[in-house]
């Protein structure tokens, strides 16, 4: 096994994934180079480019034990906060199983509605030319 691997492997305590559509949540207990743990938390999100292509977008957040109770104390007040004033039902259409993109079928429909417009069109014998 290499320095690298040793490393990465003393690293990795422990992980846990949450996927949530096109998120994932990685939590994992790391360990410093003095031998404490820390916690990282990735929010990995699924990008659908024009041609079809997936890519993820990462972000990070470092959490050390210093940090714990604070971090915890606020995370549940939030947590409060929004359950107390919205309630615990996702409200939001996107997250509901049967979402249509509303605005997307309303274009299309206007688009059918507009009458064509008829062009000036002249015939063409090709033994005129």
């Amino acid at each position: 096994m290499d320095e690298k691997e040793n490393i990465k492997e003393r690293n990795e305590i422990c992980s846990r994934t949450l996927k949530t559509g096109s998120r994932t949540y990685f939590f994992d207990a790391r360990e410093t180079r003095a031998g404490d743990y820390y916690l990282t938390i990735t929010e990995s999100k699924k990008i659908f480019s024009e041609s079809g292509e997936i890519t993820y977008k990462k972000h990070k957040i470092y959490l050390y034990k210093e940090d714990f109770s604070k971090f915890q104390s606020i995370l549940d007040d939030m947590i409060r906060f929004i359950i107390n004033e919205k309630g615990r039902e996702v409200i939001s259409e996107r997250h509901q199983k049967d979402f249509k993109n509303h605005t997307f079928n309303q274009e299309i429909k206007e688009i059918h509605k507009k009458p064509l417009e008829k062009k000036n069109i002249t015939n063409i014998n090709f033994e005129d030319i």
